[in-house]
């Protein structure tokens, strides 16, 4: 049996998880947050706490029977989690074969507008971004040393059912961020399970892909829209600079570029269920 153990069962880990449990896997991983822990077995997965601060001996102990690990943590400012407690238990299994992982199009950096592609040199101008890849490259020199396969998924912002500006907007916490020139991408969350689910037996080495949708667009765009299918008032522009914005989501707004998934499609194949924040939003606003 193929067994998936996922350090971070959040929201697109959960997606990929549901899916694979569909079609026989068997699926573990980890929360931080104890109340959770109940909700995602009787989803059928089998859960661990880990907050990244200790190596527990039962992940260690799942790892041991698992066939694919996803990595879904953000790294910290001591790295990646997952990598500095269990990189070494990951490298050494015998039954572990394919890592995927879970980065930013943030390791970039800007690019003025212009286009970006997997062979774009990584110059991220935000300290999540330098984070992100420093964890990318000890995962790299993890599955080199090893002779693992290593896919990396490069991903915009996301959104999907309960987490799109359709939710925003009912719950009056939208806000309409409005910068000249800014062109942003997004993927819906079923695409990204659906990249995975077509990388997840590439060979040993190493593969990255952007996994984003077809349409850069500015992001006042994407909420007006999804006020127009609701029929309610548009929010006023807001300058990025507004003192409200937190310092992560202002700092969204430092980098502009439209990220190419030509690679994505050309190799794995993959189709798009929304190729755009047009279908994306239409399908949540008619749930």
């Amino acid at each position: 049996m193929s067994r998936l153990f996922c350090f971070g069962l959040g929201y697109c880990a959960n997606e990929l998880g549901r899916r694979l449990l569909a079609e026989g896997w068997s699926v573990a991983g980890t929360t931080a947050h104890v109340e959770k822990v109940e909700r995602l077995a009787g989803q059928g997965f089998e859960p661990f706490l880990f907050d990244g601060t200790d190596a527990l001996h039962d992940v260690a102990e799942a790892l041991q029977s698992a066939t694919h690990v996803l990595l879904s943590i953000p790294p910290d400012a001591k790295g990646d989690p997952a990598l500095r407690h269990f990189g070494a238990a990951i490298a050494a299994s015998s039954s572990i074969r394919w890592i995927g992982y879970f980065s930013t199009v943030g390791v970039y950096g800007d690019a003025s507008g212009n286009w970006v592609d997997e062979t774009t040199e990584t110059r991220p101008g935000t300290e999540r971004g330098q984070r992100r890849v420093k964890a990318e490259n000890g995962w790299i020199d993890l599955a080199r040393a090893s002779g693992k396969a290593l896919v990396i998924y490069r991903l915009p912002g996301i959104y999907g059912p309960g987490r799109s500006a359709i939710d925003q907007l009912k719950a009056g916490t939208a806000r309409r961020i409005f910068k000249p020139g800014q062109l942003t991408n997004r993927v819906h969350v079923t695409d990204i399970a659906t990249a995975v689910e077509a990388s997840i037996d590439l060979p040993p080495g190493v593969h990255i892909f952007n996994v984003t949708d077809d349409l850069p667009a500015p992001p006042q765009d994407v909420i007006a829209y999804g006020a127009e299918l609701l029929g309610v008032p548009c929010p006023p522009a807001t300058d990025p600079t507004d003192a409200d914005l937190s310092p992560a989501a202002r700092s969204f707004y430092i980098e502009n570029k439209k990220v190419s998934n030509a690679r994505m499609k050309s190799e794995l194949g993959v189709k798009l269920a929304y190729p755009t924040y047009v279908e994306g939003l239409k399908a949540i606003a008619e749930l």
